[in-house]
């Protein structure tokens, strides 16, 4: 074979390789919004993953929408499982259904700024404990969270950990 078939083939793997990674990657926001408004809605594409500390502008995202799109595990541990009901019961009146955040009100939890690394486990107590005074998002301070126990934040913890893995939040 010739050179030029060599780059033609190299351009040609390159692009299926781009095709298939813009595939794997979670839905869009707007794909999410479209789903759940029967397909008027038009919210701006904002992907949970990457290593991004600085928070996306929002100012296009209509006030309590949620911020990021967010998959679902094809299956929750048993802890998780627990902290997903606690979740629901406490923090998703802000942090929204799937910790995927309220524009105007609360951040997903699953967005790079909360991956393991830098907010590590402990963070997670000491904010549903002693509260946050806002330091990444401009949504003001997050006060404590009266009623939960340590149990109950570190399987609040655990599922908000599954929710960013598939997410590819690590």
């Amino acid at each position: 074979m010739n050179k030029l078939g060599w780059i033609i083939g190299a351009v040609l793997l390159a692009g299926l390789g781009v095709f298939l990674w813009e595939a794997s990657r979670p839905a869009t926001q707007t794909q999410a919004a479209r789903a759940t408004t029967g397909g008027s809605a038009t919210i701006p594409v904002i992907r949970p993953g990457g290593d991004s500390m600085t928070p996306p502008d929002t100012s296009a995202i209509p006030d309590g929408a949620p911020i990021v799109a967010v998959n679902l595990p094809s299956k929750l541990s048993d802890e998780a499982k627990m902290g997903k009901r606690a979740f629901e019961a406490t923090c998703a009146k802000c942090h929204g259904e799937n910790a995927a955040g309220q524009n105007g009100i609360a951040p997903p939890l699953v967005w790079s700024t909360y991956r393991p690394a830098h907010h590590g486990d402990a963070a997670f107590q000491r904010a549903a404990m002693q509260g946050v005074r806002a330091h990444h998002w401009n949504f003001g301070n997050m006060p404590p969270v009266k009623g939960l126990t340590r149990a109950d934040v570190k399987y609040i913890t655990r599922y908000v950990r599954e929710l960013q893995r598939t997410n590819g939040v690590q």
